[in-house]
């Protein structure tokens, strides 16, 4: 479920986020559930493993709003027992003052976007809270939901490896079972983006931020964290749900504005997207029953490669075989010992995965793996 909307537009985000001073929430909560009906008609009857809010920011969302969504997705499919219901928040004291309302409507995972502990790195970062709010967000969070996640940017301008060991360490005494730690990365046609190119800052060298990243697994395996994905760690039976469904490839329904979607239906997979701008979106809706500008079938051996790309992000890597049995061929095995002979891949029986150095150079083991 993507909400598309936000208090600010942070300097290096690229996802579909629009600024906007009024929404009308029962507008949006009837749009949404009505987009929910036709993506019924083109899945058919399924059982429901989890539920995302992203953003956006869905923490602008009224209780209300997630309430009827979270009703109309179990009128429409079988939602399982225990099912995972996550909502993606901002650590403000005002959406804070909303998580008992959350928790009522049904939610009981909380991603919240902490991204530093540093008052002035939050500043740098287009943040609107503080490192005292973000601390108790997540100390009111730990007390209402069974389950918790927080983010943190790392490999910021400036930011040494003593620096960032220091601010896991103290993120690690808060957190409950599970982290997204993500490397800062330069987005196109985002204010980061023209700041960088005029020379405004620099990143630390990539020798650097490998270390980091290196560092990063080091301390949040000390902590019981495991690295299950590359930039996300949890405890045992922690990991999140929903996104496993994305890197193991499976089937998800994707609602709201700029939505994409995974979708079987009969033999066939299709691939939808949803219009990008909010006002877009929603008029076709109201108009038409949904906000699909495409849905299109995945061809075989696109489907091959899309499985590999989003499962060697795991640690348990990716079957050769089930890549076969949807691309209609196999990858090939010369290319595959190449990049065991330089240390990016592993092969075990049926899995390959990509090693610690082939995580950290991922983009370059696909494209030397897929070519």
């Amino acid at each position: 479920m993507h909400w598309p909307f936000c208090q600010s537009k942070c300097p290096y985000c690229d996802f579909n986020s629009h600024v906007v001073a009024n929404i009308d929430q029962a507008r949006w909560a009837r749009a949404l559930c009505r987009e929910l009906e036709h993506m019924r008609s083109l899945a058919g009857a399924q059982r429901v493993r989890s539920v995302f809010f992203g953003g956006g920011t869905p923490s602008l969302m009224l209780p209300e709003t997630v309430d009827a969504v979270l009703k109309k997705i179990a009128s429409l499919w079988t939602m399982e027992e225990g099912a995972e219901i996550t909502l993606e928040a901002n650590p403000t004291s005002v959406e804070a003052d909303r998580f008992k309302g959350y928790r009522a409507a049904g939610v009981n995972r909380l991603s919240l976007g902490v991204q530093s502990l540093d008052d002035a790195q939050l500043k740098f970062l287009g943040r609107l809270h503080s490192a005292d709010e973000a601390l108790r967000a997540i100390a009111l969070a730990r007390d209402i939901f069974p389950r918790l996640s927080f983010d943190l940017i790392y490999a910021r301008p400036g930011q040494t490896k003593d620096a960032w060991e220091s601010e896991l360490r103290a993120a690690l005494a808060h957190a409950a079972d599970h982290l997204s730690l993500y490397q800062l990365t330069i987005e196109p046609d985002t204010a980061f983006a023209r700041l960088y190119e005029k020379g405004a800052f620099v990143l630390p060298e990539d020798e650097e931020a490998a270390e980091m990243y290196a560092l990063t697994a080091d301390i949040c395996a000390e902590a019981g964290l495991s690295a299950y994905e590359v930039s996300n760690y949890a405890a045992s039976g922690a990991a999140s749900r929903h996104n496993l469904v994305y890197w193991r490839y499976g089937d998800y329904a994707g609602v709201g504005p700029g939505a994409h979607g995974r979708i079987t239906s009969g033999e066939k997979r299709l691939a939808t997207r949803a219009r990008r701008m909010p006002g877009d979106w929603i008029d076709a809706v109201e108009r038409e029953g949904h906000g699909l500008e495409a849905v299109e079938e995945i061809a075989p051996a696109e489907q091959g490669d899309e499985m590999v790309l989003m499962g060697l992000r795991l640690q348990e890597g990716v079957s050769l075989a089930r890549h076969a049995r949807l691309a209609g061929r196999e990858i090939s095995p010369v290319r595959i010992e190449a990049l065991v002979a330089d240390d990016l891949l592993a092969v075990e029986g049926d899995i390959i995965r990509a090693t610690s150095e082939g995580r950290m150079l991922l983009d370059a083991v696909l494209a030397r793996l897929l070519a």
